[in-house]
């Protein structure tokens, strides 16, 4: 059983797959050691266990919309490209999604994934409630007070069965391709550029003084459409577009500024069609958006050493949250997200010198993807880890849910 880019092979003892509650709650009980496995879209062993891995491939599907609340129930295993059509066809959208439709909502979120827009919080800020299973095999319910713990845990404090997530009215947007913005207009004008739509995402494969492209997506009633010709020295695209230029245009999301539904332009990728390019592998640091000018210009000095491995490197902003264990706890966020070739040696070793450069501005990895382990000291990096450690300690004494690579982080 390996991860959808086939970097990581699962070794579980045993794999459930449980089809109700009841069922859950007696394979949690009955496990010594115990993880959750959703779509597959983590490139570290994080979802891993020498225990019980649980699936949720015969989990009910049962999607429940609460339109007098604004709230949507989901259970463990649904994809956001199975939410999101059911909420527009009854009027309804979430406020953001991740460049891809493929991934599982419990996944995602448990892992602080987001999407992109100055305004937008990573897709953990839309929990209103985390139903799970703790390691006695209660079915429990956490209430608020929790979830700025509990949002982002990493499947460490119980097995998540249904998540419920605020909604809002449904909404178009229109996405606006440019190519080949030259970096020092990026530096320059940083700012107006990422505002520039509801959600934006830079691509670069920092191969010279330009960067390859720029997706703005704009909220119809709300940003305006792009449609100028130029735009800070970039060129509006006339032919379509994949984020990863080898990849085939079709698998992506409609451009040249064309209305449609939300869930069918803030995601980069089509639901039917391979995510982002298939065998590669993925890299996430997250910074201080008040840093992105200087961290920037420090991956700008040893761009040349990234040309043979890189697919592309994209760059998005995230609203900060309260979330203890999310990337954007408590700052306004700047991204930078690299797809790799799968060379894993290469990769590893590359990683300790962009490492190294984002070191002064106390970069946080994402959780889910491939970073240098002994690099980051989680403590001084989230202000609320011990904090979270002790509440994960009561609701799992036994550390049935904590296995080898959360280990290596300090839990």
């Amino acid at each position: 059983m390996k991860n959808w880019s086939g970097n990581i092979e699962y070794r579980p003892a045993e794999i459930a797959r449980p089809s109700s509650i009841s069922e859950l709650q007696k394979v949690v009980a009955d496990s010594s050691n115990v993880r959750a496995y959703g779509s597959g879209h983590s490139f570290n062993t994080l979802a891993d266990t020498d225990g019980t891995l649980i699936a949720f491939s015969e989990f009910d599907k049962n999607i429940e919309i609460d339109s007098s609340k604004m709230l949507v129930r989901v259970p463990a295993g649904v994809r956001y490209g199975e939410v999101a059509p059911k909420l527009h066809a009854n009027g309804f959208a979430l406020r953001n999604m991740g460049s891809l439709p493929h991934i599982t909502v419990v996944g995602a979120t448990s892992t602080g994934t987001h999407g992109s827009g100055v305004g937008n919080k990573n897709l953990s800020g839309s929990i209103a409630e985390i139903e799970l299973i703790t390691a006695t095999g209660d079915a429990i319910t956490l209430d608020q007070s929790e979830l700025p713990a509990a949002r982002v845990a990493l499947g460490s404090i119980g097995i998540i069965h249904h998540l419920t997530l605020d909604i809002v009215p449904t909404y178009d947007v229109a996405q606006t391709v440019y190519f080949d913005l030259p970096f020092v207009q990026l530096i320059s004008n940083l700012d107006a550029i990422l505002s520039a739509g509801y959600s934006v995402s830079v691509l670069s494969m920092w191969g010279d003084e330009f960067v390859d492209q720029v997706w703005v997506k704009s909220k119809i009633g709300t940003n305006p459409v792009l449609t100028q010709n130029e735009w800070f020295g970039a060129k509006l695209a006339t032919r379509k577009s994949n984020p990863i230029r080898e990849a085939d245009s079709a698998a992506a999301t409609e451009q040249f500024g064309l209305p449609g539904p939300w869930f069918e332009r803030l995601p980069h990728f089509k639901l039917d069609f391979t995510p982002s390019f298939g065998e590669e592998l993925q890299t996430e640091y997250f910074i201080d958006r008040k840093d992105a000018p200087a961290a920037l210009n420090a991956i700008y000095k040893i761009r040349e050493e990234l040309s043979e491995l890189i697919m592309v490197c994209e760059m998005r902003t995230v609203a900060q949250d309260e979330n203890w264990l999310s990337e954007a706890y408590g700052r306004e966020t700047f991204v930078f997200h690299f797809t790799w070739r799968p060379n894993i040696p290469a990769v590893e070793k590359l990683l300790l010198k962009i490492e190294a450069s984002l070191e002064p501005f106390k970069a946080r990895p994402h959780w889910g993807k491939v970073f240098t382990n002994n690099a980051f000291d989680f403590s001084s990096l989230y202000p609320k880890f011990n904090s979270f450690l002790t509440y994960r300690g009561t609701y799992d004494p036994s550390r049935k849910f904590v296995n080898k690579l959360l280990e290596t982080w300090g839990f």
